[in-house]
């Protein structure tokens, strides 16, 4: 079984509020104050001197359960949001698995699940390590993004505000951390064109959402073999806070339980919200051992993904 053995997180130091963070932007002042007021979005987290490499190796050195083990190091993985993550010619991950004294490991990226990469990014490490049969070797996982140009990477209009937080997850088969019990995911790819919908497409995607993310948990929940009840927190991606209400309230899920504290100040982190999320009720002791909890999120384009994992 494929098991989280650790997760680091990564919050630049510096603060913004969204409505500096947009200023200059296509977006109206009333567009603004419908994500502060409605959509839950406060402030963000950015770092504009430092380089995506530069971030993700801060979220590195959180990892403590690396330290003494890079050999073991199987694969290093960066899960993208968007195809290109820096300009070219940079090439961050392997500037990354260089820094980190892992010339040794496969280094490739993942995309196409837009923001559900990161869910996808576990699966995929899960099996390569299964089918490798070495219970001693670890994936290094990094999801997180530059918010570099407007459009889809500084906002996504009536969604999210984007933040640079970051997440480094090492994965492993077999252990005593969290355990995976069951990922199902998604694609309604008439929406590929996405953020780029017509005015009907949007609509119909509207509507469809709710919908989506609901089948795909209730199908995780289903395939783990338990019930919503047993679901002690979902760990969402970062968007829209009306939208949770939809789906707390379409599935009967208490808001109560799905963990939207860090939302409001941090904005939308690409990949990483729900490791972000994790790291928060993990560090707070608000996780027991043995409590089930599901990791959600969707991808423009459009994924819907969720996993459930015992912790």
């Amino acid at each position: 079984m494929t098991y989280l053995e650790a997760v680091a997180t990564y919050l630049p130091p510096e603060s913004v509020p969204i409505d500096k963070a947009l200023a200059g932007l296509d977006i109206s002042e009333s567009q603004i104050r419908l994500f502060q007021r409605f959509y839950g979005f406060s402030r963000i987290r950015r770092e504009p001197t430092a380089r995506l490499a530069d971030q993700m190796l801060s979220t590195a050195a959180g990892l403590t359960a690396l330290r003494g083990r890079e050999k073991d190091v199987r694969y290093v993985v960066q899960a993208l949001t968007l195809p290109v993550s820096a300009p070219y010619p940079s090439n961050p991950v392997h500037d990354v698995r260089r820094a980190l004294g892992l010339d040794h490991a496969v280094t490739f990226c993942l995309t196409q699940h837009a923001c559900a990469t990161g869910l996808l990014a576990v699966d995929v490490c899960g099996k390569l390590l299964a089918a490798d049969g070495d219970p001693n070797a670890l994936a290094l996982i990094f999801t997180g993004e530059k918010a570099y140009t407007a459009y889809s990477q500084q906002f996504i209009i009536d969604t999210a505000v984007m933040g640079e937080g970051m997440a480094a997850i090492l994965v492993r088969q077999g252990g005593d951390r969290d355990e995976v019990i069951s990922y199902v995911t998604r694609t309604h790819g008439q929406f590929n064109q996405a953020p780029w919908l017509t005015h009907e497409q949007a609509r119909e995607f509207d509507q469809l959402y709710p919908e989506a993310l609901a089948e795909v948990m209730l199908a995780a929940v289903e395939q783990a073999d338990l019930t919503l009840d047993d679901i002690t927190f979902v760990l969402p991606h970062h968007v829209n806070h009306n939208s949770w209400k939809r789906l707390s309230k379409r599935i009967g899920f208490p808001m109560s339980r799905i963990f939207l504290e860090n939302l409001p100040e941090v904005g939308h982190c690409f990949c990483a919200d729900p490791f972000i999320n994790y790291r928060t009720v993990s560090e707070t002791g608000r996780l027991r051992r043995g409590d089930y909890y599901m990791m959600v999120s969707v991808g423009l384009g459009a994924t819907f993904s969720a996993m459930v994992f015992r912790h």
